[in-house]
């Protein structure tokens, strides 16, 4: 029999390149993803639309979006609301409990043998002119909200306002007369309706004596 050569075959090792630093610093910027940074877009800014004495518009001004154009919390406004009412009372009522009230501590008849209910003192709070039970006394109802709050919260009111246009700027009140009529006439040209009486008047000076006329 003739002998037959058996064919091997050696699987040869697949040749490991030596990596540089060029091939790390290519390896390393192919794996690291390159964040798409968004344009800036240029905020906008309100418009508010200033008016005459007559109800003619003069110009228009420019509002901070960051105030008149921010998220309007309700809750936060509802707190603020709430702090502002709390603040205005003064807690200065008083009332006088039994051990305050004028008269004698003396038992006004004696325990058994009269047919009525038991009773101590006349100053007992079932008695006329007796002490008052649980009644309200001086106390301290202010309450605090921090600064951060208090400027959200403003940011929020003047929003709301502005979005329903209920906020208006005027020009040319400190000339008027004092005159209750020619303000009526200027509330009237501005569109402001007689219903509406609560109205908020910011004046833009400090001094008293320019702006006399539209306190009076």
């Amino acid at each position: 029999m003739p002998r037959t050569k058996k064919t091997v075959k050696i699987k040869s090792k697949p040749k490991v390149e030596k990596k540089g630093k060029t091939a790390i610093k290519k390896m390393i910027t192919t794996k690291t993803v390159s964040k798409s940074v968004k344009p800036v877009s240029n905020r906008k800014s309100l418009s508010l639309d200033v008016f005459d004495t007559k109800g003619k518009i003069v110009r228009s001004v420019d509002l901070p979006k960051e105030i008149f154009g921010a998220k309007i919390n309700k809750q936060l406004l509802a707190q603020a609301v709430r702090v502002y009412l709390a603040n205005q009372r003064i807690g200065t009522a008083s009332t006088k409990d039994r051990g305050e009230v004028h008269g004698s501590t003396r038992k006004i008849y004696r325990q058994k043998g009269t047919g009525r209910a038991r009773h101590g003192s006349k100053k007992a709070p079932i008695f006329v002119h007796g002490g008052i039970v649980f009644g309200p006394k001086p106390r301290d109802f202010s309450l605090k909200m921090s600064k951060k709050m208090k400027k959200l919260a403003l940011f929020s009111a003047l929003s709301a306002k502005q979005k329903t246009n209920e906020i208006k700027a005027v020009k040319g009140l400190d000339s008027l007369e004092p005159k209750t009529k020619l303000m009526v006439e200027v509330l009237k040209n501005l569109g402001i309706n007689e219903k509406d009486k609560n109205i908020l008047l910011v004046s833009s000076g400090t001094s008293i004596g320019k702006l006399e006329n539209i306190y009076r």
